[in-house]
């Protein structure tokens, strides 16, 4: 087994087990028994269990994912790239949600090494995010709006959904609802709520004037 495919196995290992038990539950003595190597071997890859949390959460979450997605959608129309960004954000809850739901557990307790690492990870997700919005700020799609508050609070949306429904419900979500959510959550990003309360507004206005 050569070093690729020995760190292959030690990151799939790690994402099974922090799943199934927990990071505080998962030693690095499973985890290299489970990947078929010893643990000194595991640490001469990644030095420490911090380390390896850290590498499973920029391997096997929707990082990876929004990083390789984005460039692709430079030249798609604003909503349809949301709606594409806001369902592979959705899928990609639903395939890790025992690791969603292990962590949301037990995020208040973990060390203060391990909570950085996951604090780090949130800020490079949401700036990953921003960057795009940045971008079409530049090419003036978007309007004066902070992309940092407009990242956090279209994948918070998101990601309040899926833990309401999916964690604290156990609903599994089927597609042609995702996709309608998501659909609905970009319409309220993009558009905006007050629409309709203002057409009414002016509508009442003309009518007294009228009187």
């Amino acid at each position: 087994m050569n070093k690729a495919e020995t760190k292959e196995r030690l990151l799939e290992a790690t994402l099974g087990l922090i799943s199934e038990k927990g990071y505080l539950g998962a030693t690095t003595r499973e985890i290299a028994r489970e990947a078929g190597v010893t643990e000194l071997t595991l640490f001469r890859h990644f030095g420490s269990k911090e380390r390896l949390f850290e590498e499973v959460l920029n391997r096997y979450t929707f990082l990876p994912r929004l990083k390789e997605l984005l460039p692709e959608l430079e030249t798609v129309p604003y909503d349809e790239a949301l709606n594409t960004v806001g369902m592979k954000f959705l899928r990609t809850l639903k395939e890790r949600k025992s690791l969603v739901r292990i962590m949301l557990s037990e995020i208040t307790v973990y060390p203060e090494k391990v909570r950085k690492v996951y604090n780090r990870f949130i800020t490079d997700l949401r700036q990953t995010l921003a960057g795009y919005f940045v971008s079409l700020q530049n090419r003036g799609v978007l309007r004066d709006v902070s992309p940092e508050m407009a990242a956090r609070v279209f994948l918070g949306m998101i990601f309040s959904y899926f833990q309401a429904e999916e964690i604290f419900r156990g609903r599994n979500i089927a597609r042609r609802e995702m996709e309608r959510v998501v659909e609905e959550v970009v319409e309220i990003f993009v558009r905006g709520t007050g629409g309709l309360k203002r057409s009414k507004a002016i509508n009442s206005t003309n009518r007294e004037q009228q009187i």
